[in-house]
């Protein structure tokens, strides 16, 4: 199994060396990461297939196909002695904001226990999944009461008289019965076993084939149904099966419900792909919550929806949704746009790489929003002179909005509560102060 590893934006060569690719695994990586439903977006979609290698877009996760797979990880400046660990390291931490993203709940055991130098990113997420569900499982399967119809011999439940007095008129020995019987055949069960299914076919670690074929036996009475078929909505959570939510987040995240493209060819390949500014955006959205929860300020992810434009019938033309709002009552006191990018370092460049488009878009979330405080949100990388958080601040010509350029250093997260709330304080915005 040839199994190669890079970060987003790199490009690995052709060739046989340990870090380069062969031409053929190359070309068959190259087509599954084309059929994926990412390809094509930001210019370059997932990689782009060149004459001399492959190189990685901002897009992140593992491709497979047959005898080989190359994984993406995201550029993130963690400390790490060695290319193992420190690779180990970036996935510890994409790992953790899948599990903020996602609301997951990992330990400290888990997360000394995993091999993140040598495992994969999508053999720890197969590991997460199947040891949780393994645990749930010994505490029991969910089981609900689903109404049932038949014939049976004798009344049970109500009589479906109008069956009962017409196809079975000239059959009195039957009775045409409705009634709820207690299954654990429901809708969460069903979906758990089409991600044990699902990635059986495609899990290569000893333990982890392991312990889904022990799953698999325990799913063995559960309808096998394909995932376009899977019913999402008809599960239920309630203070019964609350302990499955983890579960049901990590299987929408494995089957491709969230943040990314999931995507197979039976055999012949799958992909795992996250798309990086939509990751980014959710972990600080989340993580300001967190941040903001003892205030009286409140956090909008992708709301607003306001329009730029009306026509004369007062038809609303270019919808806006801003990445966070944070509000105070119905007040919009602060616009965060999240950019999964590198803002320049350069001491000759005032406009530090933002984009002018950029700028653009929070001048006018500005004046829709009735804003004053806009801010660009970055990641923090060493190449700053600065420290993380306030990079600068310009005045909105003719206006008094401010807009704000910050970084946010997540390769570390240690007190990134504290972090973010002196990163909104430092907007001008009045919050009180943390208490543990």
């Amino acid at each position: 199994m040839i199994r190669r590893t890079i970060l987003e934006w790199e490009t690995i060569r052709y060739g046989e060396a340990t870090d380069e690719m062969p031409v053929i695994a190359a070309d068959r990586i190259a087509a599954i990461a084309a059929a994926s439903s990412l390809a094509g977006r930001g210019g370059g979609g997932v990689l782009e297939h060149g004459r001399k290698g492959l190189r990685a877009r901002g897009v992140v996760g593992v491709i497979a196909a047959q005898g080989c797979a190359l994984e993406i990880l995201p550029k993130i400046d963690v400390a790490g002695g060695s290319d193992a660990e420190t690779t180990g390291n970036i996935r510890q931490r994409l790992v953790h904001m899948l599990a903020v993203a996602l609301d997951l709940k990992i330990d400290a055991g888990q997360v000394t226990a995993l091999d993140w130098q040598r495992e994969t990113l999508l053999e720890i997420l197969i590991r997460l999944f199947s040891e949780k569900l393994v645990d749930a499982v010994r505490q029991g399967m969910p089981r609900r009461y689903v109404e049932h119809a038949d014939d049976l011999p004798a009344l049970r439940g109500r009589l479906n008289v109008t069956r009962q007095f017409t196809a079975l008129a000239v059959e009195p020995s039957r009775l045409a019965c409705r009634f709820d019987a207690l299954t654990s055949d429901i809708a969460l069960n069903r979906i758990m076993k089409a991600a044990v299914t699902h990635l059986s076919r495609i899990a290569r670690t000893t333990d982890n084939q392991r312990r889904l074929r022990e799953l698999a036996f325990t799913y063995a009475d559960i309808a096998d149904l394909p995932i376009s078929a899977l019913r999402w909505d008809d599960v239920t959570l309630d203070r019964t099966n609350a302990r499955w939510r983890e579960l049901l987040n990590l299987a929408r995240l494995l089957l491709g419900e969230r943040f990314q493209t999931t995507s197979a060819g039976g055999s012949d390949g799958f992909s795992l792909l996250f798309e990086m500014n939509t990751l980014f955006e959710e972990y600080v959205a989340r993580m300001l919550k967190r941040a903001l929860a003892d205030s009286d300020l409140r956090v909008v992810s992708q709301g607003g929806r306001l329009y730029c434009l009306e026509t004369d019938d007062r038809r609303g033309l270019f919808q806006t949704r801003p990445d966070i709002l944070i509000k105070r009552g119905d007040a919009v006191v602060q616009v965060i746009d999240t950019k999964w990018k590198r803002i320049a370092a350069r001491i000759d460049d005032p406009k530090q790489g933002v984009s002018q488009a950029d700028v653009y878009q929070m001048m006018a979330y500005g004046r829709l929003y009735d804003c004053d405080q806009l801010t660009l949100l970055y990641p923090h990388h060493p190449s700053l002179s600065q420290e993380e958080g306030l990079q600068d601040t310009s005045r909105v010509t003719g206006s008094n909005s401010f807009l704000s350029t910050v970084t946010i250093d997540i390769a570390i997260d240690v007190r990134i509560r504290d972090r973010l709330w002196a990163m909104t304080k430092a907007a001008g915005i009045a919050v009180p102060a943390i208490t543990e």
